[in-house]
């Protein structure tokens, strides 16, 4: 397990360590209670990836794609809301499940315990919990099963 407290103004720090602890996982999950900067950290590390598109919360779109270049090769990001969705029948009817696993893709997803059946492979399991008001707490773990 991986942990790190950050403030907003060192949050490119905080995303930069978390790039190295996972980068080798294709699907990430952000859990935090609401307000907690799950979309925050997600929109900078997407800016450390060299996304140009601005990131923003895919509530009510559900997911929103992103582009970027890693080491020579084109990658797509989904970053996912699951925070509207039921169930996995939800997300699966939403085509959610499609974008899972994929080659050259990365899925952030916020709220995966609404559908945590889809999380069929390891994936990294992100928690950012409040210390305070200006601080976060960010611990990173490797799950090898669905969450519960």
């Amino acid at each position: 397990m991986y942990s790190i407290v950050y403030r907003l103004d060192n949050i490119n720090t905080a995303a930069g360590a978390l790039w190295q602890v996972g980068k080798d996982f294709s699907v990430w999950t952000f859990n935090g209670e609401m307000g907690a900067g799950k979309t925050t950290l997600i929109s900078t590390i997407c800016q450390q990836l060299g996304v140009e598109d601005a990131v923003s919360s895919p509530t009510y779109a559900l997911i929103n794609e992103y582009k970027c270049t890693l080491e020579g090769i084109r990658k797509t990001i989904y970053h996912a809301d699951w925070y509207r969705l039921k169930d996995a029948t939800d997300a699966r009817n939403a085509g959610i499940d499609e974008t899972l696993y994929q080659p050259n893709t990365y899925s952030f997803i916020e709220w995966s315990s609404i559908a945590p059946e889809l999380l069929s492979k390891p994936y990294l399991k992100i928690d950012i919990d409040l210390v305070n008001e200006n601080e976060r707490m960010l611990s990173c773990s490797i799950s090898n099963s669905a969450p519960k």
